[in-house]
């Protein structure tokens, strides 16, 4: 009857399991959604975001029904709200099961803003303090994590328009300024200025980023 209906479905067949009843799972999920609105604002940024910078999407309902990044996203996005309600248990139940499922691991104590790309979202890691803004695109084994010694605050903040290429790695509680390119395969455990292109292990500054919004050109050459 709707797209917030339709979403729920989608997302409720894929990660179910024998925890819980198909009808039970949507209706979980359709409450979420009635508490937290804005989840839905979130999925059409999205859903546009991988029609407009993946050239293999021919139609809007692709990424809807056949991109695991897509259907990973909103999972966190369910799993966020339930965590921000207290229901820690189950939105830890949603993340394991989109992690199982998906291989898209997305700590629901991450904050995540609209407009998320993930490209072939194949081992994507997001840490629990972990914040990624609006705008921001990410090809697949891309890993927010820590040092492996800190706690607390301990995750990388992404800023807006970002582009982070396939493999790369980023450590620790550092800053990737607005607009900026992180190359593939890179390790990056500085912080990034804004509008830099970032390359090597570790991670140095190789240029500017080449564009506005790195994250809406697609652009991963090193200039």
């Amino acid at each position: 009857n709707s797209f917030a209906n339709a979403l729920t479905y989608n997302m409720a067949v894929k990660i179910c399991n024998s925890d819980f009843e198909l009808d039970r799972f949507i209706s979980i999920l359709d409450e979420q959604i009635s508490h937290f609105p804005h989840i839905i604002d979130y999925a059409v940024d999205d859903l546009v975001a991988f029609y407009e910078r993946d050239p293999a999407c021919m139609k809007y309902f692709e990424p809807f029904l056949f991109y695991k990044g897509f259907i990973a996203v909103q999972s966190y996005r369910i799993a966020r709200a339930k965590f921000l309600d207290n229901k820690v248990e189950l939105s830890k139940f949603i993340q394991m099961r989109s992690s199982e499922l998906f291989g898209v691991d997305l700590h629901p104590a991450a904050s995540i803003g609209s407009g998320l790309m993930i490209d072939h979202a194949h081992s994507i890691v997001v840490g629990a303090t972990s914040v990624i803004e609006d705008n921001v695109s990410m090809l697949h084994s891309v890993t927010l994590g820590g040092t492996g010694k800190e706690t607390g605050d301990r995750h990388p903040k992404i800023g807006k328009g970002v582009l982070l290429g396939a493999g790369c790695s980023i450590l620790g509680n550092i800053s990737i300024g607005y607009c900026s390119k992180v190359a593939s395969g890179s390790v990056v455990l500085m912080d990034v200025p804004p509008c830099k292109t970032v390359a090597g292990i570790p991670a140095k500054i190789v240029g500017v980023s080449g564009c506005e919004s790195p994250s809406l050109e697609m652009d991963h050459s090193i200039p």
